[in-house]
């Protein structure tokens, strides 16, 4: 079952208000590039959109009605003239755009309307690009394409300039938070799992897991021996962190819990306790406020995300690590 239009408006409230107007209106473009962050609901909103172009009883002249043999065909997956195209492998492939309009070349099965929807469309070969440029050069017009993408700097200009682009904000926390909480996850951690990811599912994923849960001890393990003097530090790098944080991407999310410690001192020192993520170290990052300025803290924050920066320039990971120790416990940006 796909969601409804309510579901979706209470995430996307912009995105849906503009496909409204134009359902109204009957000014739907025939084709729409749907780029924002995973997890901001572009796919539901392309099935949203397409039940809506499809549905024999519209609600408002806008909303899909959800029962009718359309929307639930939809639904299900196995609606004759709705084409979704995944990538084969790691690349959308021109096989797979020529199949499509080999599809599109036919008559409509149900109605003389078709969509198809790309997903992850920046993993088009060229040929594919190339392949399908030519196909939104000849629009037909019953047919609306919908291309899903995280990187639309990666797509050609010349079909980006043929679609009517479509921005996806990441989700606001708060909404974030309370979908974690409906999943079963404890209020005191779902504030931690919505600054770290806006896809539901990975946070899901993480919530968890086992290797994600031993994260946290040994990032506010590091935290508390910063305060300490530098070799205690190194020796936790070496007995702790190297351990466990070893891929470019666990380092990454590593970092992004080490920031969270640093967000959280400067939202006590500003008066905003309601926006603390590590809410179970609540009384100890209380009394460590108490013995930091909010320059040291913006420094210290800084010298994290410059972290990050060399972390994906390939610097190496252990030299990196052993920089911003000795960079946080003085309180300074790297030079």
């Amino acid at each position: 079952m796909g969601k409804t239009w309510e579901q979706i408006e209470e995430l996307q409230p912009t995105v849906l208000r503009m496909l409204k107007n134009s359902l109204k209106k009957q000014r739907v473009a025939h084709a729409y590039l749907f780029e924002g962050p995973k997890g901001t609901g572009k796919k539901d909103v392309g099935l949203l959109l397409t039940k809506s172009l499809f549905c024999e009883s519209l609600i408002e002249s806008y909303k899909p009605c959800e029962s009718c043999h359309h929307c639930r065909r939809i639904n299900s997956g196995n609606h004759p003239d709705v084409h979704i195209v995944e990538p084969d492998g790691s690349s959308i492939k021109v096989e797979q755009i020529r199949n499509l309009q080999a599809e599109f070349a036919k008559k409509g099965v149900e109605s003389l309307k078709k969509v198809y929807l790309i997903v992850d469309a920046e993993k088009m070969s060229t040929s594919a690009s190339n392949s399908l440029l030519k196909f939104l050069e000849e629009p037909s017009a019953q047919t609306v394409a919908l291309l899903l993408t995280e990187h639309p700097q990666k797509i050609l200009p010349t079909i980006l300039s043929r679609c009517q682009i479509i921005t996806f904000e990441p989700l606001p926390p708060n909404v974030m938070v309370k979908q974690l909480i409906e999943h079963g996850v404890n209020a005191n951690k779902a504030p931690l799992l919505s600054q770290l990811t806006n896809n539901l599912e990975e946070a899901l994923q993480l919530n968890g897991d086992d290797w994600f849960a031993q994260a946290q001890k040994i990032v506010v393990k590091l935290y508390e021996v910063l305060n300490k003097n530098p070799f205690e530090a190194m020796v936790t790098l070496q007995s702790d962190w190297y351990q466990h944080f070893k891929e470019k991407q666990q380092i990454h999310l590593g970092l992004d819990l080490l920031l969270l410690i640093f967000k959280d001192l400067l939202y006590i020192q500003l008066d905003k306790e309601e926006h603390l993520v590590y809410k179970g170290e609540r009384e100890r990052l209380k009394q460590a406020a108490l013995n930091t300025s909010g320059r040291r803290l913006s420094n210290q924050m800084s010298a994290i995300l410059e972290a990050k920066r060399k972390l994906d320039a390939n610097m190496n990971p252990q030299l990196m690590m052993e920089q911003l120790v000795l960079k946080i416990q003085e309180g300074s940006t790297f030079v």
